[in-house]
């Protein structure tokens, strides 16, 4: 077995007095494959930052489509990707996610108790943004 060249399994032999030597371009691959596959398989969830109580709706419908979601609170702050901004700053954040998601819609998920009129104001800007399908959340069930 002098001189003995050969690979078996992962392990590299190379003469008798040398040490096995494991192959670790086979491992690397795989854990980078594995990466790829997860990144490209996850659905990425946006939120609004802020949690609210939804009013009820009797004709509420799920929303399958991806959507920008604009959080209202109860003293009229403004939420998006959990992020504060302000009422001004809506419509620019809207027309960027429209270029970079084009049939993308807009949520506007108030509390029950914010003022109608800075929810009005939102949904104003989302249409200066460019947003052609603006809806506002609500959970199904009666009043």
């Amino acid at each position: 077995m002098l001189g003995l060249r050969g690979r078996l399994g992962g392990l590299a032999l190379t003469g008798q007095n040398d040490e096995p030597e494991i192959n670790m371009a086979p491992l690397i691959d795989m854990v980078f494959i594995l990466l790829i596959f997860f990144l490209v398989t996850t659905s990425f969830v946006r939120e609004t930052g802020v949690e609210v109580q939804r009013p009820r709706a009797a004709t509420a419908v799920s929303q399958q489509t991806g959507s920008l979601l604009v959080g209202v609170d109860q003293a009229g702050q403004i939420f998006i990707d959990n992020h504060r901004v302000g009422l001004h700053s809506v419509r620019g954040l809207v027309e960027r996610y429209l270029a970079e998601n084009p049939q993308g819609g807009v949520v506007i998920v108030a509390d029950r108790s914010s003022h109608t009129g800075r929810v009005i104001a939102v949904l104003d800007q989302c249409k200066l943004g460019g947003a052609r399908q603006v809806a506002v959340a609500a959970r199904r069930g009666e009043r």
